[in-house]
């Protein structure tokens, strides 16, 4: 090699030369690193790839799922491992000095793998902060990380291996940094983290846990575009907005040297036009198809953008993502050759309707994916065709299938595809799937509509949700004969307890069906008695004849069922007794000519007997029904009393001994106000202390007093006093009688 080309390789930088050999030819295979985030450990060490999600890459030209990649520095494949944590885009990526690959994602998760692509450790997080607002940014360096929020937040982690995330101070930005770098705990004055952060106004934002410090004010000369910390933490690279590199040292108290770059000419002749050079590239790529020309054009976009600090960070992200959709359509097996304006016009969700229909349903769910739309049609549509051209596939071979691509979607209803298999004539397959639907509103009534009436059934009541109960009942009780229906609900409480409800207000015929089908005579018996109940409501219901009342009858069709069970006797000699008192009553109500009787009980009936004065009825109606003859007394005595019929209370007290005795006699007499009739019993009375209080009760302190004299109780007079205490008199007498008892006593 001559002397003039090893010297072409050396170029000088400030005061020292530099050059860049190539050391390997690089052992891997289709590796573009344009469309991949690539992190190279220091000394020599691994290189890990994890294709770029913001990239522009054909659907169909790779594998959709992305890998993370592991090469040696000669580019030979050390290990591999699917991609698909959860979180968000990737942010950043990078080595660890005891050779951890370190991952953060968008929500603020950190993943850690070692050099076989293995995780180490559980993941852990940034922060609610870091989760809520989301990471935009990160730099690493040895042993920890520093990461920026959306929200213009910095927060680090000094040691990965016993990660504690710390809140930075509020670097207090307005606008998002250009750039930002790291100053190692080792090399700064506090022994913290030190965050350098590119203002956009030009100079640097200085941020660590105890404040914020603006530095650089005299050195730095305007925005800076990129910053790099030396390995010894004393020099900080910087490249300016206007496209020198300069050398400051960390404590920016001065410049080591500044570099004029020569990759920007170009650019300070359009300077003033630059922004509109930019737009002009994005929407060139945008109008191009092919898809070279498209890199080239983004590729200078993105370059004059770094030179435009006030230019839309997100048109360029933009126009990859409508590119990368566009290249996928476009491709000769899809064969859509859309333009950007055509896709505009079209818009996403129909161009992706058009892909369902011409059955590019992959496609069409990368796209759905790729651009946050709503996968459920895709899937939906899918399911459809996979079964109407899948008759050969087995039921269960069929419904693994569809149920592998259907859990993609959380909220796809499972009804809506089974309802589709019933049409299409695969009701069993109809069945599978419908059982995998979590609503069970939607999962009923196609359970229902495909026959499977038992199933429905269960899954209402599982549901807890009544009114589905109901539905299904009301469509069974339509379509099954009753004795079937009354056999599939008798084995479910719910809805057997559902259906009697519904019934005993609207079907009571029906119920009484059901209960006799299941042996429950005595509940149609009592539903035979609540219908005799509602008939006393009825006027009409005491016309006709005794033997034949509507009434009657039921109480009769009532106590022939209580006899057939062992177990109600006493319910069946109820419903006779009363049957017969309602014959009984509605004689009387012929024989008197008034509506008065039917309805009421035994003692009433006797009493209404006795006041009309039919001493004859009454007899009857005691012997047919057995009355003790303490409580025949006393209903004569007050049926007597009502009609104030004096002289036959008197001849039905004399008639013989009264079994209740006389202090009945007394209290209807009392009650009337009849104090002459009242002393004719109370003069009968055997025991001295109630005749002194039946005397006291009418007013007649002597008699009371003499009675209480009788007894010889002197609380008695007490008791007495009491009951006339207005009355001094009486009082007098009371007292009177009382001490000649205590003195007679004496004596």
């Amino acid at each position: 090699m001559s002397s003039a080309s090893v010297a072409s390789e050396w170029q000088l930088l400030y005061n020292r030369y530099y050059r860049k050999p190539e050391i390997y030819q690089m052992r891997w295979s289709r590796m573009d690193l344009r469309r991949h985030r690539v992190a190279a450990a220091p000394f020599g060490g691994p290189i890990a790839a994890i294709r770029d999600d913001s990239k522009i890459v054909q659907l169909l030209a790779e594998s959709a799922r992305r890998r993370l990649l592991l090469f040696t520095s000669s580019g030979e494949p050390i290990a591999s491992a699917a991609w698909d944590k959860p979180g968000g885009r990737l942010v950043g990526m990078s080595w660890t000095d005891n050779l951890n690959l370190v991952c953060v994602v968008q929500d603020g998760t950190v993943y850690r793998f070692d050099v076989r692509a293995e995780a180490v450790g559980a993941p852990f997080n940034m922060g609610k902060e870091c989760f809520e607002e989301g990471v935009s940014e990160c730099v690493f360096w040895g042993g920890g990380l520093a990461c920026l929020t959306e929200g213009f937040k910095v927060f680090c982690v000094a040691d990965l291996e016993a990660p504690r995330p710390v809140k930075l101070a509020d670097p207090g930005l307005t606008e998002y940094p250009l750039c930002l770098a790291v100053i190692e705990p080792q090399y700064t004055m506090s022994g913290n983290v030190e965050v350098l952060l590119g203002a956009a106004d030009g100079g640097v934002v200085m941020v660590e846990e105890e404040g914020v410090q603006r530095a650089g004010e005299g050195a730095v000369v305007g925005p800076l575009q990129r910053m790099a910390v030396s390995r010894n933490g004393k020099l900080l690279a910087s490249y300016t907005h206007d496209g020198k590199l300069q050398v400051l040292s960390t404590d920016f108290s001065r410049v080591i040297f500044e570099y004029d770059c020569e990759a920007d000419e170009n650019l300070r002749l359009i300077r003033s036009s630059l922004p509109e050079a930019v737009e002009a590239c994005i929407d060139a790529a945008g109008h191009e198809f092919d898809d070279s020309r498209q890199i080239t054009l983004l590729r200078a976009a993105s370059y004059g953008q770094a030179f435009c600090s006030q230019f839309q960070r997100d048109r360029i992200q933009e126009m990859c993502k409508t590119l990368r959709v566009l290249n996928a359509v476009r491709n000769p097996e899809i064969g859509i050759p859309l333009s950007i304006q055509q896709y505009k016009l079209l818009t996403a969700p129909v161009l992706i309707g058009r892909l369902i229909n011409s059955h590019q349903h992959l496609v069409a769910l990368r796209i759905s994916e790729y651009l946050n739309l709503n996968q459920e049609v895709v899937v939906m549509h899918w399911a459809c065709a996979k079964i109407t051209n899948s008759l050969a596939i087995p039921d269960a071979d069929l419904l693994a299938i569809l149920l592998d691509k259907l859990k993609l979607c959380k909220g796809i209803s499972y009804a809506a595809v089974a309802a589709h298999a019933d049409s299409s004539g695969r009701r069993k397959l109809a069945a599978m799937l419908v059982d995998h639907e979590p609503l069970s509103s939607k999962q009923v009534p196609l359970l229902l509509s495909i026959g499977e009436e038992d199933m429905a059934l269960t899954k209402a009541i599982e549901s807890g949700d009544t009114d589905l109960v109901y539905l299904v009942l009301f469509h069974i009780w339509q379509k099954k004969p009753p004795l079937e229906f009354f056999g599939m609900i008798q084995a479910k409480p719910l809805a057997r307890d559902l259906f009697i409800a519904y019934a005993r207000y609207h079907k009571r015929e029906f119920l009484k069906d059901f209960f006799l089908s299941s042996g429950q005579l005595q509940d149609v018996a009592l539903l035979l008695l609540k219908e005799s109940w509602e008939l006393d409501r009825n006027p009409m219901a005491t016309r006709g004849t005794p033997l034949h009342g509507p009434r009657i009858k039921l109480i009769e069709q009532a106590q022939n069922l209580f006899s057939d069970t062992k177990e109600h006797a006493f319910e069946a000699k109820a419903c006779e007794e009363h049957a017969k008192l309602l014959r009984l009553q509605h004689e009387l109500e012929v024989s008197t000519k008034q509506p008065i009787f039917v309805g009421t009980s035994v003692s009433d009936t006797i009493r209404t007997c006795i006041v009309l004065g039919n001493h004859r009825a009454a007899m009857k109606v005691r012997s047919e029904f057995k009355v003790p003859e303490k409580r025949w007394y006393w209903l004569k005595v007050f049926a007597l009393s009502t009609i104030r019929d004096w002289d036959a209370l008197e001849k039905f007290s004399k008639e013989k001994r009264p079994p209740v005795g006389y202090r009945p006699f007394i209290d209807v007499c009392i009650d009337a106000d009849e104090k002459a009739e009242a002393v004719k019993y109370i003069q009968k009375l055997p025991d001295a202390e109630e005749k002194a209080e039946c005397y006291a009760r009418i007013g007649m302190a002597k008699e009371a007093a003499e009675a209480a004299a009788q007894a010889k109780d002197k609380e008695l007079f007490n008791r007495l006093k009491l009951m006339f205490p207005q009355n001094a008199a009486a009082a007098t007498i009371f007292d009177t009688l009382r001490d000649r008892l205590s003195f007679q006593a004496i004596s």
